[in-house]
């Protein structure tokens, strides 16, 4: 008989604080569970390719069981007193925060983000879960003047039921808790399908819900191919609400197929946030929010700015002093802490390498990078394009990668119409002192969100979410809950 050897595995994860942390199954149920036909799926670290495990690849039937369970477990949920949810879910709150570096670690390891950004992300999947344990005591009856001499009104807040989550590898932790978290608050049961690329981040949640004491079937992590996975919740009329984060090409597909059952959907798709500096512009100031809205986890995020429209006067001393500071981004492993890590795979380098050949090619200047660096071969250089047409591919579809474009403007009338010349609406970000200015851009601009001198604007307690083909709904914030919550209107006769 012969001898199977284990692969070799990757020795960081020997620096897990807690190895139970690291689950190589999924969850349904409160059940560890591996696929009946023993299939699976095999995660890399993407900053050297060393092997870090596995997690099963479900079937179709196993997806529907997880509905089961969530279903199940519906009832029970929905009718505890808000404080008791409320408990568990500050439990699990208390239980990331305190394994917040393990957390960290996982996240590295599966995604490559920079540590730093990898510990942010944490704390900010944790804000999540902290903010909707307290939302969940709100009160949810809403009294209303009666139109009706006789009657007695009121409109109520239900759990709409059993809530399908779809999460992406980029921010593996926060999109699992701000989803989560608010359908639980509200009352629903949740099935989570978190990327194959990171499904480690995911499984952990799940065991750190599990020591919270949150109830068997309440959060369900199944682990698969996404098709297999998700068409039968999208299918299934028990799923009555699925929020998903993602591609705006996938958010069309699960758009379409969730139309027969009239779900509640949540959709955060693509962005191509410009990235606006007038000339009344604190330099200096736009320069540093610049390279925090283009480099963060290495461009691969829907917030990331990918268009740069700089006021003509100030173009040249703004692009001098920008590709400065971009040639001075450090690139590496993630663990090593630098400020660009590796991206997920090898078509987000071939994307890498069509934009700026492109971009090239119809005359753009390459004013540093465009090429694979020599940390390995998914590292991307940081890279600036200067005098970018406006057909360039760069200019009409999302980067999700360490690459800048950079346009010159004359007026506000030009430089608003450029800006809105996309079929994304997500975030836009504008620097200028001009209060006139400030008040018409942010009216004008067609984005769920805007940025005034400044990079960074999310946060648990605000509604995230775009215009046009970024998306439907809001996450976070007290709108966070409607997308998991009927309204019934209740009138009474008490004459």
């Amino acid at each position: 008989m012969g001898i199977t050897l284990e692969r070799p595995r990757s020795s960081a994860l020997s620096k897990l604080t807690d190895p139970k942390l690291f689950k190589e199954f999924s969850y349904i149920g409160g059940e560890w569970c591996a696929a009946g036909d023993g299939a699976s799926i095999e995660v890399c670290d993407p900053s050297d390719g060393s092997f870090l495990g596995t997690v099963p690849a479900l079937s179709a039937y196993d997806s529907v069981r997880a509905v089961e369970a969530a279903q199940s477990a519906f009832q029970n949920w929905a009718g505890m007193l808000p404080q008791e949810r409320a408990g568990l879910l500050r439990n699990w709150y208390r239980l990331i925060c305190e394994n917040s570096e393990d957390l960290a670690l996982l996240m590295v390891l599966e995604q490559g983000k920079p540590l730093s950004e990898a510990r942010g992300e944490i704390d900010y999947a944790a804000s999540f879960v902290e903010f909707y344990a307290e939302e969940t005591k709100r009160p949810n009856i809403e009294g209303v003047t009666s139109h009706l001499a006789d009657g007695e009104v009121e409109v109520w807040r239900e759990p709409v039921g059993v809530a399908a989550l779809i999460t992406p590898w980029n921010f593996p932790c926060a999109m699992i808790t701000r989803k989560a978290a608010a359908a639980m608050a509200a009352g629903c049961t949740c099935v989570v399908h978190p990327s194959k690329e990171t499904p480690f981040s995911a499984t952990a949640l799940a065991e750190l819900a599990e020591r919270a004491g949150i109830p068997a079937g309440v959060f369900n992590v199944v682990t698969g191919q996404p098709q297999t996975i998700v068409n039968p919740w999208t299918e299934d009329n028990r799923v009555r609400a699925l929020s998903f984060t993602g591609s705006t090409e996938i958010g069309r597909l699960l758009y379409r197929s969730s139309a027969e059952t009239v779900k509640r959907l949540v959709l955060e798709l693509g962005g191509h946030a410009p990235f606006i500096v007038h000339a009344d512009a604190d330099l200096e100031k736009a320069v540093t929010c610049a390279i925090s809205a283009k480099f963060a986890t290495s461009g691969q995020d829907c917030l990331a700015a990918n268009r740069f429209f700089i006021e003509r006067s100030i173009y040249d001393v703004f692009a001098e002093r920008f590709v400065t500071a971009v040639k001075e981004l450090s690139v590496g492993c993630g663990l090593d802490d630098p400020d660009i890590g590796p991206l997920v795979n090898q078509a987000a380098i071939d994307k890498q390498n069509a934009q700026v050949r492109d971009a090239v090619a119809q005359g753009a200047q390459l004013l540093c990078g465009g090429n694979v660096h020599r940390a390995g071969p998914l590292f991307f250089e940081p890279t600036v394009l200067g005098h970018t047409p406006k057909d360039a591919l760069i200019n009409t579809e999302e980067t999700f990668g360490p690459v800048a474009a950079l346009t010159p403007f004359d007026s506000d009338d030009d430089v608003i119409a450029m800006a809105n010349e996309s079929e994304y609406g997500l975030v836009a970000y504008i620097h200028t002192t001009n209060a006139r200015r400030i008040y018409r851009a942010t009216r004008e601009l067609q984005y769920g969100m805007v940025a005034v001198n400044r990079t960074k604007v999310t946060g648990a307690p605000i509604p995230f979410g775009g215009m046009k083909q970024s998306g439907l709904g809001r996450e976070g914030a007290r709108q966070g809950l409607e997308a998991f919550t009927d309204i019934k209107y209740v009138c009474r006769d008490y004459s």
